[in-house]
């Protein structure tokens, strides 16, 4: 395998191969966000071509962005019991299908089925959640440094592409928008296939920042995946941290791509603005969000992370709230666009790192597996609940500003997760 030949030309030089690891994953979360993100662009042409209702195009990609959070605790599980390699490989396999057969919907029912289903049950596989995994298994240290730049590639994947995929819909087709994205899935295919491995110690490596080897764990002993994502949530219920970070995390989808990464470049167009520099807008928040999101792995390394929380819940709502005094105009949105990506998925890191804190290295990635779930269904409510704020009151700034209002409650209430012994003990009991 070329994972066998790779390891030690990078030992040779010094390179960890965990990092290596790092890449493709990388790469295969930005692939994956672009698949995911690529209704942003297309909501207007599918509406103009089809003549459905943006209330009806919302409930598909609620239903996308519902599933992207469902599967993360039994993905962390299914990683757990048959390897990241299998899993992921399976995901990007029925993504590339996903968009294959979206290219050739002409009724509602098949957007449900394509980017409703395959795209938001495959995408859920290769989101947060796996940077989470590859963080706690390949790595002591530099792991939120790590959480960070696998975070900031989830995010700006959604949103990178869109202007190169706003040009295409609008000068040869919105089928033709998605190749891009699916080139991109199957060359991560490969590269999966051939790089990743399930853990350093297949490799006769320690994870970074450690001497000792570990054996990898034997996989039939990891139990079957639904019992272990359901035992890891019963273990987190018990927890009050657990129950502030999930609800936070589910403003935290709220305010982003559920709601920004779907319905900004339709209010762009409300207010006279075409897709393409609309859509250039949204790429600019993903150039500041890749800065921010390491910026904040690099941070929550070394500082308290519910402080950092409650800075990013709170600059997050600010930036929502302002939101209506830019004009509209592209010198307004591009100052947006500054201060809102800086934030835009920043609080995944420390999220993350809490997590960690809390419930240990094992448990952690199941644990945020269902912190993640909430995240989604945050952002199906706002993905359907500001296509029914456009239909029925003209407008979406309603739900951009509700959006503001609940970020600002989530600042304050990551201040009440307890530090100390009392909550760090449930760690013990998982591992």
């Amino acid at each position: 395998m070329l994972s066998h030949l790779l390891a030690p030309a990078l030992a040779r030089r010094g390179i960890h191969y965990g990092w290596a690891i790092v890449a493709v994953t990388f790469l295969t979360m930005l692939a994956t966000a672009a698949a995911m993100g690529m209704p942003g662009v297309l909501l207007l042409p599918l509406k103009g071509e089809f003549g459905w209702d943006l209330g009806e195009i919302s409930g598909a990609l609620a239903l996308r962005l519902l599933l992207y959070g469902l599967v993360a605790p039994f993905a962390a599980a299914l990683m757990q019991r048959y390897g990241m390699r299998v899993v992921v490989a399976s995901a990007l396999g029925v993504i590339v299908m996903g968009l294959g057969l979206a290219t050739q919907m002409t009724t509602l029912w098949e957007l449900w089925l394509t980017w409703g289903l395959m795209i938001g049950l495959a995408t859920g596989v290769t989101a947060n959640v796996l940077g989470a995994t590859v963080a706690n298994r390949w790595f002591a240290q530099r792991r939120g440094l790590v959480i960070g730049l696998l975070s900031a590639s989830s995010a700006t994947g959604q949103l990178l592409f869109l202007p190169l995929a706003a040009w295409l819909s609008d000068h040869l087709g919105w089928r033709l928008a998605m190749a891009p994205a699916g080139l991109l899935c199957l060359v991560c295919l490969v590269l999966v296939i051939g790089v990743v491995r399930d853990h350093p110690g297949e490799l006769a490596l320690p994870s970074y920042g450690e001497t000792e080897i570990v054996p990898p764990p034997l996989r039939h002993a990891s139990g079957n995946a639904l019992t272990l994502s359901f035992a890891a949530f019963a273990l987190a219920a018990r927890n009050r941290g657990f129950w502030i970070l999930f609800g936070t995390f589910f403003i935290c989808g709220l305010s982003t791509n559920g709601l920004v990464q779907n319905h900004f470049i339709p209010l762009c167009h409300d207010f006279g603005m075409d897709a393409v520099a609309a859509a250039s807008v949204l790429a600019m928040m993903g150039a500041f969000d890749f800065v921010g999101t390491i910026g904040s792995g690099w941070l929550s390394d070394r500082f308290d992370n519910r402080l950092l929380l409650c800075w990013y819940y709170g600059l997050r709502g600010l930036s929502l709230l302002m939101l209506p005094y830019t004009n509209f105009s592209f010198y307004g949105l591009s100052l947006f666009a500054v201060f809102y990506g800086l934030d835009w998925i920043a609080t995944v890191p420390p999220t993350v790192r809490l997590t960690a804190q809390i419930f240990g290295r094992v448990q952690a990635p199941l644990v945020f597996g269902w912190i993640f779930t909430a995240h989604q269904l945050g952002a199906a409510a706002a993905a359907y609940g500001a296509g029914i704020s456009r239909d029925v009151l003209a407008s979406y700034l309603p739900a951009f500003g509700a959006a503001g209002v609940a970020c600002l409650a989530a600042a304050l209430a990551v201040i009440a997760i307890r530090r100390g012994s009392a909550e760090l003990r449930v760690a013990v009991v998982a591992e």
